[in-house]
């Protein structure tokens, strides 16, 4: 296993990029984004700066929404881009990719792609003492150096990049807890959280009893 002190500081970020198999692009009149794929067309009527730069450079992978939006054009503030951009990407949420990454620069460590047009991911938080376990049914395949948790049942497939997020996914074969896998693994209890948080989003975890 990596070492980890526990105690160690550790700086997540929380990345957001498009579906590799969606385009974006103006429409004939230059007033509309239009965001065309396998899933059908969305457009965004006269979207702001923020927003349309956001959206091109979710197109090329994923990027951090707080790294791009600063102070918006005329008297909007960083935060109000911000609050904008978030509600747009909640309508679009069966197009975005949410992944999960540190700041070792060692990579992704995953990321919850939406694979049906009723995609909406909330990343969950569990009670500490809540017993969980994968879903049944959940697949586990290895496709080229990413190990992919997929159901028939959910909208949202998990790619696990790095072995820290697949260490939580062979111990969630058993019921277990949010505590237990903190007092088991070799991890900071934050990262193990927030690895936790992401299945449970996706529906990858039930509730065990």
């Amino acid at each position: 296993m990596i070492p980890y002190r526990k105690d160690s500081p550790l700086r997540m970020h929380y990345l957001w990029s498009l579906r590799e198999d969606t385009a974006v692009g103006w429409d004939a009149e230059g007033r509309a984004l239009v965001l065309s794929g396998p899933q059908g067309m969305e457009r965004i009527e006269d979207p702001t700066t923020a927003v349309a730069e956001t959206l091109h450079r979710m197109e090329l992978g994923p990027i951090r929404l707080a790294n791009l939006l600063g102070p918006n054009e005329g008297a909007a503030s960083g935060a109000e881009a911000y609050t904008l951009v978030l509600s747009v990407l909640r309508e679009i949420s069966h197009l975005v990719i949410r992944t999960l990454s540190l700041e070792d620069l060692k990579g992704p460590v995953l990321s919850v792609v939406p694979a049906g047009p009723a995609a909406r991911f909330t990343l969950v938080r569990l009670p500490a003492q809540r017993s969980v376990r994968l879903r049944p049914n959940v697949t586990i395949t290895l496709e080229g150096n990413v190990f992919l948790l997929e159901c028939r049942a959910l909208d949202h497939r998990v790619q696990i990049h790095r072995p820290e997020a697949m260490w939580v996914v062979s111990l969630l074969a058993w019921p277990t807890t949010p505590d237990a896998l903190i007092q088991v693994l070799p991890l900071p209890a934050e990262l193990t959280l927030e690895i936790l948080g992401h299945l449970a989003g996706a529906g990858m975890t039930v509730s065990a009893g």
